[in-house]
């Protein structure tokens, strides 16, 4: 993944890998979506059946709701760059392995590498625990900043709940509302 100079690059290592049994029962490789030059880009799971069966993340119910979401604070996704912790289904829409998750981590740090992002949203529980490091659950951590080292890249992330989870907790909802308020008044303030 390192060696990577592209996104096309990137795309083609991740095609050929063969290291993650993810990839055996998966219908297709589901690598990003959006603008890989957007400022923001958001970290979510991994891939639902709709999102394995159209190689995009985020494409399902949980995906309409994050378009709702982000089109509240005026973004869509021509302004934001969406990956997943893993770029392959797991069976049953189960939450990947922590070996999943390893084998697949240089994958994801070298997309964020490259896009380069002023800011990242991490969507969920699996997500926020990884890449922030923490063993504290999200309902704990949404909602707070913290600068990632990602690599030879440091920015400002975000934790806010998984649009799935606001599906199946719609009171919920409230709180990432305050979240996509203060994503959207960080982009405010960097904008100058």
């Amino acid at each position: 993944a390192a060696k990577a100079a592209t996104m096309d690059e990137l795309r083609a290592i991740m095609e050929s890998y063969d290291g993650c049994g993810l990839k055996l029962r998966a219908t297709r490789l589901c690598f990003a979506d959006g603008n890989p030059d957007a400022e923001i880009m958001l970290v979510g799971e991994a891939p639902g059946s709709e999102e394995d069966l159209q190689g995009k993340p985020f494409v399902g119910p949980a995906g309409q709701l994050l378009d709702r979401m982000l089109g509240t604070i005026g973004l869509d996704r021509s302004k934001v760059f969406i990956v997943n912790m893993v770029p392959w289904r797991p069976p049953g829409n189960r939450e990947p392995s922590p070996e999943e998750m390893a084998l697949c981590r240089p994958f994801l740090l070298r997309q964020i590498e490259l896009v380069a992002p002023k800011l990242l949203v991490t969507l969920g529980n699996v997500p926020t625990k990884s890449l922030f490091g923490t063993t504290t659950g999200i309902v704990r951590m949404r909602g707070q900043w913290k600068e990632l080292a990602i690599g030879t890249h440091t920015v400002p992330a975000l934790a806010t709940f998984h649009p799935a989870y606001l599906l199946r907790q719609p009171a919920q909802k409230a709180l990432a509302w305050r979240d996509m308020l203060a994503l959207k008044a960080r982009i405010d303030v960097q904008a100058g």
